[in-house]
């Protein structure tokens, strides 16, 4: 019995005790949850290693130091202990909810089978985004898929302002998540595009955004590749709210030295964190910084109490620092290093880039930009931070050949894809179209190559070989005919008429296939026995809309790659003709002509000016009178926003302005003009009628201010003068005529 006694005492006994253990860890959590501040506990004190000085710089974080480059603010000074891995895991898996989403599952493709169209959300009130989301919002509704109706929409972007999404940042915006759930369209994110820069905050800057997106597509800056959903977000570079709308500067690469040597081998300039995320590599770069080939100068002093938390070493890195000039660094080095910030991303990316400098990637896990269709294995070396010491021998290892094709491709990509915000954000659109139409998407290689997947629409064909800028790289040649259009829009009223003489040369060329009349005349077309008898296929079309940007319609009776661009004036004989295209064909890229006119700045109005005066430099060739290649009236007419097609149309003037603007921008060459032919001018001069364009004094100031507003929408002037003349062999040469190819040329 006693025994008894004694087993139930110890057993309450016990069990008091571990209900009292468990009541004190809970109180714990609980206190420690409750209050915020720091604490001091006392204990017998743990003597500690001694951690060797070459090693102090790469110590466990104790506490984040944050800074401003990044745009991240100084926030309370709390003892920051790191997260657990399964911590982190459940954080990870609580960022998206919809982590396996991919276009099949999450996308609505039904929306889409009226076009690739985007509608912006209006703004709310009291609204006011950023000067980067503004951006953003301007180069979409400037696009070629903007709408303004949601019915006919296939993807919607938000108008609130997604792009800071850290708490501590003066542009975080409150209550993003009621206001996106009470979106009558919003569908659980679906068919939605939300474009970031910056997620998470102190101190780990995990991926959290803040609101739950659903199923809504990601445009996001220092994108983890971990939580990167593949072929369904996009990953974006980060730029700075500085970084231009439009156009934006050039890349700086000038010469292709050979070999392609540069003052220094590596370089780095920024500022070292402490401690905290990001601070390992950063930490570590003195370890290959020797101060001659390789420079990577970082400094301390940044951010506010900079010297509470300075190390042995912030002293003399600050010292140092001062005595490099970064731009002097980044435009005089072959390679730059660029580690990761707090964040994966970091502006250096953009800056090397421009710079012609190879960047050196240091960020474990970053997803790259555009990853899905640039190969940045052309233009960058992907190291591994915990491989830092590797980087100098890697970088020694590569051959000039690799430099320089590197090199060139950074300034590619530059131009192509991110100079601008319009560029990263139509990139951008144009990647997620062409996932919702593949059967007629772009390929890796269009995307990699001169001038770039904004230029190469796959509405026209996803076979590079069609293109005209393809030609020399895959080592084919155009078509051997083409086909003549001829801009009527003047009534027939006699047989002695320009536009006859005109179809009687153009038909003798042995290279015509076929004679196409656009009708843009308000009178009906004659019938065909009104118009001279010929044996070349003859057609007339007239247009629903006659108006003047109809003239680079790509309609489908043009099958050939050559088009011969011609005003119902102007006056060409066969041998012009013949000349014209076999020059056409070494430069199936080009707009080659014979009526030329030039730009110039005019610095007393501060505007760009038009000329007509003949002098030994030009930057247009005229549509007058002219081939290009077919593809460029897909261009025109689906590249180019509705304003501009409006605004010619209204004018009736400057289509062919802005057709050279179009063309010049692709290629980043001048047209090729041949043989000079005064009597073009002279002829066109004297055939004024009050019908005719030339004949209007308005016509000159109107062309005028079509330079301006067509820059103005490029971003940059995209004209380039040109010097060049292409004659025939022996022209005006002292020799019998009969030795001659082109006999008539020199006659007229």
């Amino acid at each position: 019995m006693q025994a008894k006694k004694r087993y139930l005492l110890v057993s309450v006994g016990a069990c008091t005790l571990l209900l009292a253990y468990l009541w004190g860890i809970q109180m714990g959590e609980f206190q420690n949850q409750e209050s915020p501040e720091l604490y001091r506990v006392s204990h017998v004190p743990v003597i500690q290693p001694r951690t060797p000085h070459w090693l102090e710089s790469l110590e466990p974080p104790r506490q984040t130091y944050l800074g401003e480059a990044e745009q991240e603010e100084d926030g309370p000074l709390l003892l920051h202990q790191h997260t657990s891995p399964r911590e982190r895991r459940e954080i990870q898996k609580n960022i998206y909810k919809s982590r396996r989403c991919r276009m099949e599952p999450c996308f609505d493709f039904g929306r889409c089978e009226r076009g690739f169209k985007i509608y912006v959300y209006p703004p709310q009130k009291s609204e006011a985004p950023s000067e980067s989301y503004q951006k953003i919002l301007a180069a979409i509704e400037e696009s070629r898929f903007y709408t303004t109706d949601p019915n006919e929409a296939c993807l919607f972007v938000l108008s609130i302002d997604t792009l800071d999404r850290d708490q501590l940042s003066s542009q975080y915006v409150q209550n993003v998540r009621a206001r996106i759930q009470s979106l009558a369209l919003w569908y659980e994110g679906r068919n939605h595009l939300i474009f970031n820069l910056y997620s998470g905050t102190w101190p780990d800057y995990t991926e959290e955004l803040g609101f739950d997106i659903g199923q809504a597509m990601l445009a996001k800056a220092s994108a983890d590749a971990d939580n990167f959903r593949p072929h369904f977000d996009v990953s974006l570079p980060l730029f700075s709210k500085d970084h231009p709308q439009k156009g934006g500067d050039k890349g700086y690469l000038t010469l292709n030295n050979v070999p392609p040597l540069r003052k220094y081998l590596l370089v780095f300039k920024g500022k070292r964190y402490l401690t905290g995320i990001g601070s390992e590599t950063r930490n570590a770069l003195y370890h290959i910084h020797n101060r001659d080939d390789i420079v990577l100068s970082t400094t301390c002093k940044h951010g506010k109490d900079w010297e509470k938390h300075k190390d042995a070493r912030c002293d003399r890195d600050n010292e140092e620092y001062t005595k490099f000039d970064y731009q002097e660094l980044l435009h005089n080095s072959s390679f730059c290093l660029v580690p990761r910030g707090r964040r994966l991303g970091s502006f250096r990316f953009l800056e090397a880039l421009q710079a012609a400098c190879i960047p050196v990637l240091l960020s474990n896990g970053w997803e790259l930009p555009f990853s899905e269709v640039i190969d940045w294995s052309k233009a960058a070396i992907i190291g591994d931070e915990r491989l830092l010491l590797q980087v100098p021998s890697i970088t020694r290892s590569v051959g000039h050949d690799r430099i320089l094709a590197l090199r060139q491709q950074t300034q590619f990509l530059w131009d192509a894809y991110f100079s601008s915000v319009t560029k990263i954000v139509l990139t951008t659109l144009e990647i997620i179209h062409d996932r919702i139409r593949m059967h007629m998407s772009r390929s890796r290689p269009m995307w990699n190559s001169v001038p770039g997947g904004l230029y190469a629409l796959p509405e026209f064909s996803s076979d590079p070989t069609l293109f005209p800028f393809y030609y020399s790289p895959l080592g084919k040649s155009p078509s051997q005919d083409f086909t003549a259009v001829i801009q009527a829009v003047t009534p027939l009223q006699y047989q002695q008429q320009p536009i006859f003489k005109l179809i009687h040369a153009v038909a003798k060329s042995k290279f015509c296939t076929q004679i196409l009349v656009l009708w843009n005349c308000e009178k009906p077309p004659p019938p065909r026995n009104k118009w001279p008898s010929i044996s070349t296929p003859f057609t007339i079309i007239e247009g629903k809309k006659k108006t003047m940007s109809g003239r680079f319609f790509p309609h489908h009776a043009i099958k050939t790659d050559a088009v011969l661009s011609l005003d119902e004036d102007s006056v060409l004989s066969t041998n012009e003709v013949d000349f014209a295209f076999i020059v056409w064909q070494n430069f199936p890229d080009r707009i080659v002509g014979y009526p030329a006119r030039s730009h110039y700045w005019d610095s007393g109005k501060g505007r760009w000016g038009y000329t007509s005066k003949w002098t030994n430099e030009y930057s247009m060739v005229l549509t007058g009178a002219a081939f290009y290649h077919r593809y460029y009236h897909h261009l025109y007419t689906y590249y180019l926003p509705m304003s501009l097609l409006s605004m010619v149309d209204q004018l009736a003037n400057c289509e062919d302005i802005l057709m050279n603007f179009l063309v010049s921008a692709v290629t980043k060459l001048p047209p090729i003009k041949v043989t000079q032919k005064k009597q073009y001018k002279e002829t066109m001069m004297q055939q004024g009628s009050k019908a005719s364009r030339w004949a209007d004094p308005d016509h000159f100031a109107q062309r005028q201010s079509c330079m301006n507003s067509f820059t103005s929408w490029f971003g940059f002037m995209p004209l380039i003068h040109s010097q060049l003349r292409l004659d025939p062999v022996l022209f005006k040469d002292q020799v019998s005529i009969l030795r001659k190819k082109y006999r008539d040329i020199e006659r007229l």
